[in-house]
């Protein structure tokens, strides 16, 4: 289970253990995020960006989290969409498997090339260097399409390219695939990273104290952040409308759930942000700030942590990877799916979490509001049960017309 699919749902143990225990809500903070997002400017994608948009995302994510440190050129999530593509059909999963290694190496050799995060430098580079290391960037956002999402790999260029011609599939060939507009949006991101907070917050660090993607062992979980510069945990967002969505509930229950997640306290968390980077606005807020605005009254940050660990233990909710003739697991030969050329079926087993446990008595000071925990009455918290209905619902039923039928 991922911890975006564990925030999604309201109803897995942990979106509801986090749900009881933030008991001020969204609110505060979204007041305290617009506060501090003092700007009209906005960068707009071009029209030729289209539904490509969440790529152009991941691009940037990676080339601004490049900036900070080079200790991984190529992320896991990347990786991953390559060694899993060589299992789609007979020819062109083979193919596109062996392009991505070579666009592997291509970019980890760029990426040294340039130094890109040697803090006497600038975080950009020459134009056309910027535009190539785009155009590989969104190349490798494809491949973790592939990884996160199979079905929809599908719909990418660079599938429906190699499996159209896999002989014609090169390297060259899938570097040409992004259209203009695309490698552009990234690229000016970019350029407005390099004048606004962003560039200051990387010269007071250095890349041995940055961590790009960071991860969590020790918790049944998958999770990667997208950078921890100097105890600094920073998610990068790429929304059109930062104002209105830039710190939506999703995006808070994400900082927070990246900070419980560091159950060993491995980063040294002390600080969590939000960077925007279409309008180049760092928003930043203590740990102890961040919990306040959102009403964690009742617990501290080691006991938060305790009890998310617990919870994560004894969770067994993954996915099992089938095909689509056979039912069996995917592995990582040439003959995973042997007769097809689509992503493999993706199922959940069936787990049993456990429930999250009763929250402790409030422990807020004199004056300050802690909102009780919702009823075993509210339908959020009652694990799909129906509402009972009200004695005056009366169901509505055919009623024919006066005037009969028309």
């Amino acid at each position: 289970m991922s911890l975006t699919s564990g925030l999604h749902s309201p109803r897995t143990p942990l979106r509801r253990f986090l749900d009881r225990e933030l008991s001020a809500g969204p609110r505060p903070l979204r007041d305290s995020f617009r506060a501090q997002h003092q700007t009209d400017n906005l960068l707009l994608p071009g029209p030729g960006v289209g539904t490509e948009a969440g790529n152009i995302g991941t691009a940037i994510d990676q080339r601004l989290r490049l900036a900070f440190t080079t200790a991984a050129p190529v992320d896991l999530a990347t990786e991953d969409g390559i060694h899993l593509t060589g299992g789609i059909g007979r020819g062109a999963g083979l193919r596109m498997r062996a392009v991505g290694n070579k666009l592997a190496a291509r970019l980890a050799e760029t990426v040294h090339r340039l130094d890109l995060d040697n803090r006497a430098l600038s975080m950009d580079r020459a134009h056309d260097e910027e535009e190539d290391l785009a155009r590989m960037l969104l190349a490798a956002a494809w491949y973790q399409v592939m990884a996160r999402n199979p079905y929809g790999f599908t719909y990418t260029p660079l599938y429906l390219t190699a499996l159209d011609d896999p002989g014609g599939f090169t390297l060259d060939r899938l570097l040409q695939l992004p259209n203009q507009d695309m490698v552009d949006d990234v690229v000016h991101q970019l350029y407005l990273a390099t004048t606004g907070p962003l560039e200051a917050l990387r010269a007071r660090t250095q890349a041995q104290n940055c961590t790009g993607g960071p991860t969590f062992p020790g918790v049944n979980i998958t999770a990667d952040a997208d950078l921890v510069a100097d105890g600094l945990l920073l998610d990068f967002k790429s929304t059109k409308h930062p104002f209105a969505r830039g710190l939506s509930k999703q995006t808070a229950n994400q900082l927070i759930g990246y900070l419980l997640l560091d159950t060993a306290d491995r980063y040294r968390i002390d600080t969590l942000g939000l960077y925007l980077t279409r309008s180049g606005v760092l928003a930043t807020w203590p740990v102890e700030e961040y919990l306040s605005l959102l009403g964690t009254c009742r617990r501290d940050l080691a006991a938060l942590r305790t009890v998310v660990a617990e919870l994560l233990a004894d969770c067994q909710a993954d996915t099992i990877r089938t095909g689509r003739r056979k039912r069996t697991k995917c592995t990582s030969s040439s003959s995973a799916w042997p007769l097809s050329s689509r992503p493999p079926t993706v199922r959940f087993a069936p787990s049993r979490c456990p429930t999250p446990p009763a929250a402790p008595a409030c422990t807020a000071p004199a004056g300050a509001p802690c909102v009780p925990p919702p009823s075993a009455s509210d339908r959020t918290w009652r694990q799909g049960a129906p509402q009972p209905r009200s004695p005056t619902y009366k169901r509505r039923s055919w009623i024919r017309p006066r005037t009969g039928w028309l």
